[in-house]
């Protein structure tokens, strides 16, 4: 019973921050009165900047970023693992293994087909 009340106190007080931190955003926010042409161009990290801001990136490189988080994340996953690898067991093994595997037929579909070919 008294987890329940802690959670119910932890929600509460969450909640409260929360809300006086959005209060206090809109009664203390401080507002431009006079619009900038500084504001207006584009921030390079400092560098003055050359060309346009929007550049079309092709779709290759979109492809080539979504398999590193896809691998990214397998290694996210890969880790914990091998730290329990000897309390898994078989049945553990047998997991990761299948999730491994279906990883590496995506892999190689996906260089079969060409897609991470950089041309």
């Amino acid at each position: 019973m008294t987890s329940g009340l802690a959670l119910l106190a932890f929600l509460l007080v969450a909640a409260g921050v929360a809300g006086s931190m959005l209060v206090f955003a809109r009664v203390l926010r401080v507002v431009a009165t006079k619009p900038s042409p500084l504001k207006t161009q584009t921030y390079e990290c400092g560098e003055v900047p050359t060309g346009m801001a929007w550049v079309r990136f092709h779709a290759r490189y979109y492809v080539v970023a979504l398999f590193f988080v896809l691998f990214d994340v397998e290694a996210a996953f890969l880790l914990p693992w091998a730290t329990i690898v000897r309390e898994a067991g078989v049945r553990g093994l047998v997991a990761i293994s299948s999730f491994v595997v279906v990883l590496m037929l995506g892999w190689v579909w996906a260089t079969r087909k060409g897609a991470l070919r950089w041309q």
